[in-house]
């Protein structure tokens, strides 16, 4: 009897915890293997390592999704001559009995082992925003970190447009910065990141979201443990923060992603990175990365000249040969690098 191709339960695993597009997950492998070898073991793993694993028990994905799965897992059985598995349709069965919730898990696994739970959004809108789902770009910005923890590691990071905090987390629970500050405008989106900070097990500055106003937050303990960082929640508003309130953020690492997909905020983005430029007169610019999903070329090359007039150089970090813990991240994004 064939073996089914080595952990292919995994890679099931990994994608539907993450509640990753149905289409991706690897079902041509499955049914090779059930017509090489029609047993119900193997889909009695894959079930075990998804719809009822512990982490999707407690932070379970929406409950369509996880109909939709179990209805072609069940497809792909009775495809086959593998004998019928009970749990199968008894798993089906109690998530028929769930209501559709507005909000639903993603679990994240990362190479380290760790793992990042998320509460989003089951629409792509939400109370009048984008920020309540995790974007294609925060993932790609998020593996780019966690191969390159040394760029992060004691180091403060300023996050620009957190949304609901999946790159943040990742960085923080891998790369281990002294200190990380989370940022974003809308309060919908503020709320929604606080949650998931403290779902993953930190626990946010003092008094909930915090308004950028005083310079003694940049002020960092010597020989702070960098392995559990120091976390911020910072209520930004490009336009009308001041040179002085950035200055008093002390970043040395700037990162952003999926920022750049209007005009308008682009032009508010710029003028947030030449505040920060000058905010840093006496002291070395922090660095900056912006991962973004090319969705409309003109606007990304809109981006890229309204970087050349405003005097911002740039350079594009190399991709990466595969996302190792995703598999399937959009083709079209990119990291620039930009020198303020």
């Amino acid at each position: 009897m064939a073996e089914p191709p080595p952990g292919l339960a995994l890679r099931f695993q990994r994608r539907f915890l993450a509640a990753r597009p149905l289409r991706s997950l690897p079902w041509p492998e499955l049914e090779q293997s059930l017509r090489t070898a029609p047993d119900s073991a193997l889909l009695a793993d894959i079930l075990h390592k998804t719809v009822l694993h512990p982490l999707c028990v407690k932070y379970p994905p929406s409950a369509k999704y996880r109909r939709c799965f179990l209805t072609e897992l069940i497809k792909k059985q009775e495809s086959t001559a593998a004998e019928p598995l009970d749990e199968l349709y008894d798993a089906l069965a109690d998530v028929l009995k769930e209501e559709e919730s507005t909000h639903c898990y993603k679990n994240y696994l990362l190479p380290t082992g760790g793992c990042v739970s998320l509460s989003e959004s089951t629409a792509l809108i939400s109370g009048g925003t984008t920020g309540l789902v995790t974007w294609e770009a925060a993932l790609h910005l998020a593996h780019w970190a966690l191969e390159n923890p040394g760029v992060f590691r004691d180091r403060t990071i300023l996050e620009l447009g957190s949304g609901i905090g999946f790159t943040g987390i990742a960085i923080c629970k891998t790369c281990q910065p002294r200190t990380f500050i989370f940022s974003d405008c809308h309060p919908c989106v503020l709320r929604q990141l606080g949650e998931n900070i403290r779902l993953n097990g930190f626990i946010p500055e003092p008094d909930g979201t915090w308004s950028i106003q005083t310079q003694s937050q940049g002020q960092e303990v010597e020989g702070q443990n960098c392995q559990n960082p120091k976390v911020i929640v910072a209520q930004l508003d490009w336009g009308s923060v001041t040179e002085k309130q950035l200055l008093g953020l002390r970043a040395d690492i700037v990162i952003a992603a999926d920022v750049v997909y209007d005009p308008e905020i682009i032009l508010a983005l710029i003028g947030m990175l030449q505040k920060l430029s000058t905010s840093r007169a006496d002291t070395k610019a922090p660095e900056v990365f912006i991962a973004s999903t090319i969705r409309n070329p003109a606007t990304y090359q809109l981006f890229q000249a309204e970087l050349d007039k405003a005097g911002i150089r740039w350079q594009m970090i190399p991709a990466h040969s595969s996302c190792n813990f995703l598999y399937d991240v959009h083709p079209d994004v990119t990291i620039l690098q930009l020198f303020i």
